[in-house]
C-alpha cells in the first residue's frame, strides 16, 4: 500500500476530472427544468409561506405578524370552514360524477357502429367553450322565471328549482353545468377503451362471461391507470374551482362587480363559496394579503395530501389490489 493512500481510496485525477464533466453535464441539461421550477414554483411557494406570517397590503413592506392570520383565518374568519365544506363537497361529487359519466360516454360512443363521429364531436365541442360564457349560457337556460328549462318542468306538471337562486340546488347547478363538459375526459376513456385487446372479449364471451363480468375484469383492469389520472387531475382542477362559482353568483344575483363595485362571493347565502374565491377577496379586493397567503398554503396542503393519497392508493390499484 502506498504511503499517504487512504485503504479503498486511489488517486485518479482523470476519473475524478470525467465524473465532474458528466456532473456538469448533467447539470446544464437539467438547467432549464431547474430554472422554471425555481422561478415558479419554489420562488412562489416560498414566499406566500413567509407573507403567511406577516401583515401586508400590497402596498407598504411586509411586517412579522407572527401567528395572527393563521389564528384569523381558522378561528375568527367566518367564511373559512364554509368554503372548506363547499370545496370538499365539489372534490367529492363532482370529481366522482364527471368521471362516471365520462366513462359512460366513452363506452357509448365506441360500442356505437354508425355515427359515432358525430357523437363524440357533440359531446366534446363544450368542453371547447370559454368557461365564463358556458357558466353564462347555463345561468340563461336555468334561470327560475324566464329560463327554458324551468318552463319545459312547468309545462310537464313538475316543480321547477330555482337553481342558481337556491342554496340548496345551486351546487348541483354547477354540477350540471361540470357535466356538460365532461368531453375531455371522454376522449381519453375512448382513446383507453379501444386500446383494449378484443381478443380478450371474445374469449370472455366463448366462455360465457356476460357484459358486466367482461366489463369487471377485463374492461376496468386496463382503464386503472386512465381512472387513476383522471382522479388525480380532477382532484387538483377542482381544488382550484374559481370562476364557475364566481360567474353564476355574479350573474344569477344580478351584482355585476365592475368598477367600483365588489362583489361577495358564495350567492347564494355562501352555498358556492370556494377556497380559491376567498384567496382573491381577502387578497384582491381586502388587501390582506397574508390571510390571503394562509388559504393559499392550506390549498397547497390539501392539494399534496389528496394527490400523495390518490397515487399512493393508485399503485395499489394498479396493482390491482383491494
Amino acid at each position: 500500500m502506498a504511503v499517504g493512500v487512504r485503504p479503498g481510496r486511489t488517486r485518479n485525477p482523470g476519473l475524478r476530472s470525467r465524473r465532474r464533466r458528466e456532473w456538469l453535464s448533467t447539470l446544464a441539461f437539467l438547467s432549464p427544468w431547474l430554472l422554471g421550477t425555481g422561478l415558479f414554483f419554489v420562488y412562489p411557494l416560498v414566499t406566500t409561506a413567509w407573507l403567511s406570517f406577516t401583515k401586508y397590503d400590497g402596498f407598504v413592506s411586509p411586517t412579522w405578524d407572527g401567528l395572527d392570520n393563521w389564528t384569523f383565518v381558522f378561528h375568527d374568519y367566518p367564511f373559512f370552514w364554509p368554503a372548506m365544506r363547499n370545496t370538499l363537497w365539489f372534490v367529492v361529487v363532482l370529481v366522482s360524477l364527471r368521471i362516471v359519466a365520462g366513462l359512460v360516454l366513452g363506452l357509448m360512443v365506441v360500442h356505437v357502429k354508425h355515427g359515432n363521429s358525430v357523437l363524440r364531436t357533440v359531446f366534446y365541442a363544450p368542453f371547447l367553450a370559454p368557461p365564463v360564457a358556458g357558466t353564462l349560457a347555463f345561468v340563461f337556460l336555468l334561470n327560475p322565471g324566464t329560463g327554458p328549462v324551468n318552463t319545459i318542468l312547468g309545462h310537464l306538471g313538475v316543480s321547477a328549482p330555482n337553481w342558481f337562486n337556491d342554496p340548496s340546488w345551486s351546487k348541483p347547478a354547477l354540477t350540471l353545468l361540470a357535466l356538460w363538459g365532461v368531453g375531455d375526459l371522454m376522449v381519453i376513456f375512448m382513446a383507453a377503451l379501444l386500446d383494449v385487446p378484443q381478443e380478450l372479449y371474445e374469449a370472455a364471451s366463448l366462455d360465457g362471461a356476460g357484459a358486466i363480468s367482461r366489463f369487471r375484469h377485463i374492461t376496468l383492469p386496463h382503464l386503472r391507470p386512465i381512472l387513476v389520472f383522471a382522479v388525480v387531475t380532477g382532484v387538483i382542477a377542482t381544488m382550484q374551482y374559481y370562476t364557475e362559482p364566481i360567474v353564476a353568483g355574479q350573474v344569477a344575483s344580478g351584482q355585476i362587480a365592475g368598477s367600483g363595485n365588489q362583489f361577495e362571493p358564495g350567492y347564494p347565502n355562501g352555498s358556492t363559496l370556494t377556497l380559491p374565491q376567498l384567496v382573491y377577496n381577502l387578497g384582491f379586493q381586502r388587501f390582506d394579503i397574508g390571510a390571503a397567503c394562509v388559504i393559499a398554503m392550506v390549498l397547497f396542503v390539501l392539494s399534496m395530501a389528496f394527490a400523495a393519497f390518490l397515487m399512493r392508493r393508485g399503485h395499489g390499484f394498479l396493482a390491482g389490489e383491494d
